[in-house]
């Protein structure tokens, strides 16, 4: 198995079109649908990275923009951002294009986590990722973060052990007294 693969070796690109199946009451793609194809981008973008089995560890900081219409034709673009010793961030992004009317906006940003796993289940170890652009770099040093805020909102990880996290949130200053 290759030890090291750069992040774009992992892209991948999926196109859908919002059909009324795929709707709530408003004509808008409903949330659930949209995760769905998240999911099953991000699975692709992963299995590229590790050549295994994936399955989704974690889907968080989904963050709904705008609502994409019935008859828009909706882009889903995912890509590994690191990998760690069995799992792997990849990050989603989401573009909804109005066709007739020429009109293309970005709407949803999503990180997904994924495990790789051998043939019984258990996790197996993945490349590393190799960033080479100047987001690659940005998605890939922003993710340690980011893992380890996951972590501990899972209660995997004692806050005092997320050492990423202590310059952003000054936790190794003491308060200072109100007067």
């Amino acid at each position: 198995m290759t030890k090291k693969k750069s992040a774009s070796q992992s892209q991948v690109v999926m196109t859908e079109m919002v059909l009324p199946n795929d709707t709530n009451t408003l004509h808008n793609l409903m949330g659930g649908k949209l995760m769905h194809w998240m999911d099953i981008v991000a699975a692709i973008a992963a299995q590229k990275h590790s050549n295994r089995i994936v399955v989704t560890a974690a889907a968080d900081s989904i963050s709904f923009k705008h609502p994409i219409a019935l008859g828009n034709v909706v882009t889903l673009q995912a890509q590994v951002t690191r990998a760690f010793n069995s799992s792997m961030e990849v990050f989603i992004e989401v573009w909804a294009e109005d066709i007739p009317a020429n009109k293309k906006i970005q709407t949803h940003r999503a990180f997904f986590t994924f495990v790789a796993v051998d043939q019984n289940g258990r996790p197996i170890e993945v490349p590393e990722v190799v960033p080479n652009t100047p987001e690659e770099v940005e998605l890939f040093e922003g993710a340690l973060r980011r893992r380890q805020l996951r972590l501990v909102l899972a209660k995997r990880m004692d806050p005092k052990d997320a050492v990423e996290l202590k310059s952003i949130f000054n936790l190794d200053e003491k308060p200072e007294k109100k007067k």
